[in-house]
């Protein structure tokens, strides 16, 4: 079986992942290994593709927002439970 996304075959996750952003995530996130000039590079054309869609953040922190709430048994989260604050007061032994 097939998928495509808007006339894009996705084959891998990182494919889904590329064209649920837009762009590829090396372009976010970098790549092991590389030169001063090439992150140089990689950082402008992101900031160039935030200018022109300054919304694409909170686009994207709904999509993840989405998958999360989607897929909470992968996540298998557990609330932690916060410890009491002692308070030390002036003069009294702890």
């Amino acid at each position: 079986m097939r998928t495509y996304i808007g006339g894009h075959q996705a084959v891998s996750p990182d494919d889904f992942i590329e064209l649920a952003l837009g762009t590829p995530v090396e372009l976010w996130l970098g790549v092991d290994g590389e030169s001063d000039e090439e992150r140089t590079a990689r950082l402008d054309a992101a900031r160039d593709i935030l200018a022109d869609n300054p919304h694409l953040p909170d686009d994207l922190i709904r999509v993840a927002a989405k998958v999360i709430e989607e897929n909470r048994d992968l996540f298998d989260v557990i609330p932690l439970v916060r410890p009491a604050r002692r308070t030390v007061r002036k003069g009294v032994a702890a």
